[in-house]
């Protein structure tokens, strides 16, 4: 997948998280490596563990605990407990413009942070020239088959039911910019 304006990926990684706290486990192993600054954009369904994924990433950071969606008050703030970069925690499910995403003013606050953005796809790239693209695709539910000829990825229907705590994820990140040039995070 290339960023927007067809920017590639530096680099790209898929792993995989038996259970919620598995994704929390490795959210934090990503948290460790971030620095004030960088900006996360998580993508995946409803379900599939963006919150999930920034607790675990708040862990790693070192910043407070209780790390709820911002939904409905679309940013949270958490401090750091041990010096380091706040966490901006953000859902832009509801915002439709740029002028939307400028008004909430996370330029405001990237340098000191660390920014996470669920639903920011295609929304705050603009926002820092490097990024993580983080996808989390549960796989609970039934494959609906190819969604076009010669596409070998099945579509995942949901299935809400399931014991979302026991379920597995895949999660995919996706590098940009020069930030993560030779900087695996893994």
């Amino acid at each position: 997948m290339n960023g927007p304006e067809g920017q590639a990926p530096v680099w790209s990684v898929e792993l995989t998280a038996g259970s919620a706290a598995g994704t929390q486990a490795l959210a934090a192993r990503v948290g460790a490596a971030l620095q004030a600054g960088d900006l996360l954009v998580l993508a995946g369904e409803l379900g599939a563990g963006k919150t999930t994924f920034t607790q675990g990433l708040g862990e790693g950071l070192g910043v407070r605990p209780g790390i709820i969606s911002p939904t409905f008050v679309l940013v949270r703030s958490h401090p750091s407990l041990r010096g380091g970069p706040d966490l901006v925690h953000v859902d832009a499910y509801r915002l439709g413009s740029p002028a939307e995403i400028d008004d909430i003013d996370l330029e405001n606050s990237m340098d000191a942070a660390v920014t996470v953005v669920e639903w920011g796809r295609g929304r705050v790239e603009h926002l820092s020239d490097s990024w993580l693209d983080i996808t989390l695709v549960r796989a609970t539910g039934e494959a609906a088959g190819a969604a076009g000829a010669g596409d070998a990825q099945p579509v995942i229907v949901p299935d809400f039911d399931a014991a979302e705590e026991d379920e597995p994820r895949l999660i995919r990140i996706t590098a940009y910019g020069p930030r993560w040039q030779d900087r695996p995070l893994f």
